[in-house]
């Protein structure tokens, strides 16, 4: 189903020269296969007419009201997973709704505790301890709790959404060199190596504090199933210069299968038929996957 303005879609579609048919969602009517060149629609109405590749505040609130609507389908038990497409903070914020990102809000619309960012792509599993901090709060951010809790989310789902029985996963360090025994840094010795400790004797399979420089060669990676990344930037620049365009974004630690692309709005490329749907794709065929194995 596409939670979406019904118009917006004929418009676009009519724009492009594509013959789509367009019918109204009913959930009352039994689930069936993809029919090529068709939509279920679940009409979730602007409040402005939108013109392709312009912002405009008036329309955040329906952006978030789809996002809402998918995840209480899901929560119902009404559909199998939540593929989203990129979304723009700026314009959502400017128009007085708070807003991170995705990840947050999934999070808090369907109670899951803590929410963890994972990419898969180009053969990488790079989730994210932190998420969508400034730089010069990540340290803080990085507590023991907090790392633990997000290697246990990492760990089970890997476990029950990727069928890895029993997953290897690399922690990078914070630092450069993994801290060089303190004189660079001290979460390694403080925060990271106590919880690898910890987890280890529970039966986890960790290795780290990696240092980050390193944590992408293939020795390294040879027999691992994911790498921890401490922060957004540490991690994603290698997942996205391997598979950008075509690598998924997964949420883990939520009660239902949601992934999404792993690209912005592209403004640029809206409405002129140049856009790459390769990731979109992905995502896509990933949802499905991840949904068939529970």
């Amino acid at each position: 189903m596409v939670f979406a303005d019904r118009e917006l879609l004929a418009e676009r579609a009519r724009s492009l020269g594509l013959a789509i048919d367009l019918a109204e969602y009913d959930p009352a009517a039994p689930a069936r296969p993809h029919t090529p060149h068709s939509l279920e629609i679940v009409h979730v109405p602007l409040a402005r007419a939108s013109r392709a590749g312009t912002l405009d505040p008036a329309n955040a609130r329906a952006v978030l009201d789809a996002l809402r609507l998918g995840v209480q389908g899901c929560m119902r038990g009404e559909f199998c997973g939540l593929v989203t497409g990129p979304v723009h903070k700026g314009v959502i914020n400017d128009a007085g709704l708070p807003f991170t990102g995705h990840t947050e809000l999934l999070a808090e619309l369907s109670g899951a505790r803590l929410p963890v960012m994972l990419l898969c792509g180009g053969g990488l599993r790079v989730a994210l301890a932190t998420t969508h901090l400034p730089l010069a709060r990540v340290s803080a951010a990085l507590t023991r709790e907090r790392l633990a809790d997000v290697l246990e989310v990492l760990h089970g789902d890997l476990q029950c959404r990727f069928g890895l029985a029993t997953p290897r996963i690399l922690v990078c360090g914070l630092n450069p060199h993994a801290g060089e025994g303190g004189h660079l840094g001290r979460e390694e010795i403080d925060v990271i190596a106590p919880v690898i400790g910890a987890l280890s004797a529970r039966g986890l399979t960790l290795e780290g504090p990696v240092p980050a420089d390193t944590a992408f060669t293939p020795q390294r990676l040879s027999g691992a199933d994911a790498v921890l990344a401490m922060y957004h930037d540490q991690g994603l620049p290698v997942l996205k210069h391997a598979a950008f365009g075509h690598a998924v974004n997964v949420t883990l630690g939520l009660p239902f299968v949601r992934t999404s692309v792993d690209h912005g709005t592209a403004l640029d490329l809206a409405g002129s038929g140049r856009a790459d749907a390769g990731s979109m794709r992905a995502a896509i065929a990933l949802a499905a996957d991840l949904a068939q194995r529970g």
